[in-house]
């Protein structure tokens, strides 16, 4: 009877385990499904900015200001995000800030003055802040139960994303107007939160994975969740402050490539305006190639090495993109920008969010939408001073100075984590 009860024992044990693994696994698709949301939407919007540009009359510094409306909008939503997420779960917030974002795409096209737009961009930017938070915060959840680095798979959903909404804009950028385009983007995303939150909302919050040891955390260089005590509360601020510093740097970069690089491509470049979108199409496609060999990446180099070698790539990168005096050229910078870029926010995220949990995503993506937020209106008012492409160096010169911040702390970090 004994080795009856402990066989039933082990039976009843394995399935759970399976059905635990088979729920873990709808999370992550679920997860993924909005940060390809994310993308998709975002990109579409940003494949339309110089038709709308043109249709507001707006000069670039004017442009540059009413942008500011997606940052502002987003950056001044994510702390209250942080705190919405722990009053009602990371799960319904994910859905809710995922149904305002893709409703809110279709508002763009309506305006017709600078004004307008950025008005609009306000509400927009609150939907993308709040998505941003609430998703990242639901993907460091999952990680501490996979036990796995798993955060830059996530993100890779969001450049295949901006990719595919980048393309698709480019190609239709010539046969359909914006408002039925943005229109059209926002039923679909509707869509696609409706189908993804059902199955969000249905599963629970998974626990954290007991581990093997320290061991565990160094070999495969997960970020899990620590344990209590494990950082003193002020260390923990300062790690999250560090880390929300090279979220900035880099959100900076993705944004000026968001904002201006079809811009560039077709101003400076003379590109048509099929292949001066598909300029950000080559950057999040470098990006999602970085992203899905993220956690690999991570696994051998470490989070440190990681951070030091996207940042000098990046910079490297950008200064050919930004310079270069031919469309093709500029197009190479800019996918080796995307892939410099690709991991140093999902690690610097995933890793504020292992310290302190949805605050310290918050806090981090503040900061690091931070950059975004500086990003149009410096990148525009440089443009007016001097040129585009200067201004757009201003990439490289932040990319690098995440990596000299990712040196510099080497040693501030436990060695679990480098």
């Amino acid at each position: 009877m004994p080795t009856l009860n402990k066989t039933r024992t082990a039976i009843l044990g394995a399935r759970r385990s399976v059905t635990a693994d088979r729920g873990l696994a709808r999370l992550r698709a679920a997860i993924t499904a909005f940060f390809f949301l994310d993308g998709f939407v975002f990109a579409g919007w940003v494949a339309r900015i110089p038709a709308i540009k043109d249709q507001t009359s707006a000069s670039e510094g004017a442009l540059g200001l009413a942008l500011l409306g997606v940052s502002a909008g987003g950056t001044a939503t994510m702390m209250a995000t942080g705190r919405l997420c722990r009053r009602f779960g990371n799960h319904p917030t994910t859905v809710a800030a995922g149904v305002l974002f893709a409703g809110s795409v279709a508002l763009p096209p309506l305006t017709h003055s600078a004004l307008a737009l950025g008005l609009v961009l306000l509400v927009f930017g609150t939907g993308f802040g709040a998505l941003n938070v609430a998703m990242n915060s639901a993907a460091v959840d999952l990680i501490a139960a996979l036990r796995r680095p798993v955060m830059p798979g996530f993100h890779a959903a969001f450049s295949l994303g901006g990719m595919a909404g980048a393309g698709l804009g480019g190609l239709i950028a010539d046969h359909l107007s914006p408002t039925r385009h943005l229109s059209l983007l926002a039923v679909f995303g509707l869509l696609l939160a409706a189908a993804a939150g059902r199955t969000l909302i249905s599963l629970p919050v998974p626990a954290p994975r007991d581990a093997a040891g320290p061991a565990a955390e160094s070999e495969n260089g997960a970020a899990p969740e620590p344990s209590p005590g494990a950082e003193r509360p002020g260390r923990a601020r300062w790690l999250v402050g560090v880390f929300g510093l090279i979220a900035l740097c880099t959100a900076y970069g993705e944004g000026a490539m968001a904002d201006w690089a079809a811009l560039h491509l077709h101003q400076d470049l003379d590109a048509s305006a099929g292949l001066a979108a598909a300029g950000y199409s080559v950057f999040a496609l470098m990006m999602a190639v970085g992203r899905l060999s993220g956690t690999t990446l991570l696994e051998r180099l470490g989070q440190t090495r990681t951070l030091i070698a996207g940042g000098a790539t990046a910079a490297a990168g950008m200064l050919l993109g930004s310079l270069a005096p031919t469309v093709w050229l500029a197009l190479l910078g800019f996918a080796v920008t995307g892939l410099g870029l690709a991991n140093l926010f999902p690690v610097a995220i995933a890793r504020a969010g292992a310290l302190t949990g949805p605050g310290g995503v918050a806090a981090a993506s503040t900061l690091g939408y931070g950059g975004m937020l500086l990003g149009p209106p410096t990148i525009g008012f440089l443009a007016d001073w001097y040129s585009l492409p200067i201004a757009l160096t201003t990439v490289a010169a932040l990319a690098a100075v995440a990596a000299v911040v990712a040196y510099g702390t080497r040693n501030a970090v436990r060695p679990a984590e480098n």
